[in-house]
C-alpha cells in the first residue's frame, strides 16, 4: 500500500517535464551537404505540343542517343517527372537496362527531387534526372552546383549537364549530345 503513493508522485513528476522545443524543419536543398554521386541530368526530348505530349519523331531519336550516350555509365536509378515526355527520354534505358524509376515532383527550387533522393538513400549513387527547362538549372543550385549559365532554351534539348558531388564540392560539366 505504501508503494502506491510513491508511484503516483512519480507519475506526477513525469508528466510536470518540460516539452522538448519545437523543431524547425530546414529546407532540404540547406541540408544536402551529405548527398553525393554523380548526376546525369537532361531536358525531355523533342515532344508534341500539348500539356503532357507524348516525344515527335525527332524527340525519339533523341531519346535513343541519350541510351547510348549513357547505356555504359553505371547509371543505378532514373528520376524523371510523371510527364509523358520526360518518361519517354528515359523509357530506353529504363527498359534495356532494367533500371528502377522513380517520379519527382518538378518545381523550380530542385526540392521535390533532392527529397525523394534523400527519402530512398540515393546518395552516393549514379543517376539520370530528366526534367525540363526551367527545372534543370534549379536542380544543379540545389546540388550546390554551378551551372554555366542561368537558363535553358525552350528549343534546347541537346545538352547533358553531368554534376558530379562530394561532400566538399560540386562540378558541372556539360554535353551535347
Amino acid at each position: 500500500m505504501r508503494l502506491m503513493p510513491i508511484l503516483f508522485s512519480l507519475f506526477l513528476l513525469a508528466g510536470c517535464q518540460p516539452k522538448p522545443p519545437a523543431r524547425i524543419p530546414v529546407p532540404v536543398a540547406e541540408d544536402s551537404t551529405f548527398l553525393t554521386g554523380t548526376f546525369f541530368l537532361v531536358r525531355h526530348a523533342e515532344n508534341n505540343p500539348g500539356p503532357d505530349s507524348t516525344l515527335t519523331l525527332a524527340g525519339q531519336q533523341r531519346a535513343g542517343a541519350l541510351y547510348h550516350l549513357l547505356k555504359d555509365s553505371a547509371i543505378a536509378k532514373i528520376y524523371t517527372t510523371r510527364y509523358i515526355r520526360s518518361i519517354q527520354t528515359a523509357d530506353s534505358l529504363r527498359i534495356r537496362l532494367h533500371l528502377d524509376t522513380c517520379i519527382y515532383q518538378a518545381d523550380t527550387t530542385g526540392e521535390s527531387l533532392l527529397y525523394e533522393m534523400i527519402r530512398r538513400g540515393d546518395w552516393g549513387k549514379r543517376i539520370l534526372v530528366v526534367g525540363h527547362s526551367n527545372t534543370l538549372v534549379p536542380i544543379m543550385h540545389s546540388l550546390r552546383a554551378t551551372p554555366h549559365a542561368d537558363t535553358i532554351g525552350e528549343r534546347e534539348y541537346d545538352r547533358l549537364f553531368i554534376v558530379y558531388k562530394t561532400k566538399a564540392a560540386s562540378t558541372v560539366k556539360e554535353h551535347c549530345y
